[in-house]
């Protein structure tokens, strides 16, 4: 287990508390302030698609998971690549990732509950994006890409990585920010089970997400927890 100095210590609290402050400010926002003109706007198809999809990308996912990292990562002058979005070790780190889904995937496919393949086909603009003209296609899709895609995954890593330097652990497979980031995802997600079925379904979730870090950890490349949000989650 390492050790960090008091000053990287106090550093590290400051940013995972921007990070929270930044998420509920804007949860607040849209949830309890704005709610209902937020969802009126982004839920109603009779208004053209891609302002919707990019007030619900922008204004909803980024923000709510994204904006937090990426001004803290402003403030101090943190580039993205300093929390693994690197070549090194991407093929191993792409595979694994994968790999931690296929417990999902089973799970899911045993109970019935898997679709034709289509990346972000549970976002619910995309069934529209689909049926667009080619720019509205295209613009469409980089928006969703980029908020339920990029950042939804990048956003774990660096939470994670924030974390698990803040609460370093001496066992090589227990990690803090891994674990505290599995249980954000099923509170998130709504994916606590109380029933047999659902609490299967919630551990698999956390073992998806546990283990995407873990290989990030691992490897040292963070391409395979962003793979994962491109072509399974909202794909399956």
């Amino acid at each position: 287990m390492t050790t960090i100095e008091k000053t990287r210590k106090k550093q590290l609290d400051h940013d995972l508390i921007a990070i929270g402050v930044i998420t509920f400010i804007v949860l607040s926002l849209v949830l309890v302030i704005f709610g209902k003109q937020f969802n009126g706007f982004i839920y109603d198809t009779t208004s053209p698609v891609l302002p919707r999809v990019a007030v619900a990308a922008l204004c909803g996912q980024f923000a709510l998971a994204g904006l937090g990292i990426t001004a803290v990562c402003i403030f101090r002058k943190e580039k993205f690549t300093e929390f693994g979005l690197t070549k090194k070790n991407l093929l191993p780190a792409l595979l694994l990732s994968l790999a931690c889904c296929l417990p999902d995937f089973i799970y899911q496919l045993a109970i019935g509950n898997v679709h034709p393949w289509c990346p972000f086909i549970d976002v619910f603009t995309t069934k529209e994006l689909l049926t667009s003209g080619l720019p509205v296609k295209v613009s469409g899709f980089l928006l969703t890409a980029m908020a339920w895609g990029f950042f939804e995954g990048f956003n774990y890593v660096v939470i994670r990585d924030k974390l698990s330097e803040r609460f370093p652990s001496k066992h090589r497979f227990w990690d803090v920010g891994a674990f505290v980031c599995a249980v954000m995802c099923i509170l998130i997600h709504g994916a606590v089970g109380v029933t047999p079925d659902a609490f299967l379904n919630m551990v698999l979730t956390m073992f998806l997400i546990y283990g995407m870090l873990i290989v990030r950890k691992e490897t040292g490349n963070a391409w395979g927890c962003v793979l994962i949000f491109f072509v399974y989650w909202n794909a399956l």
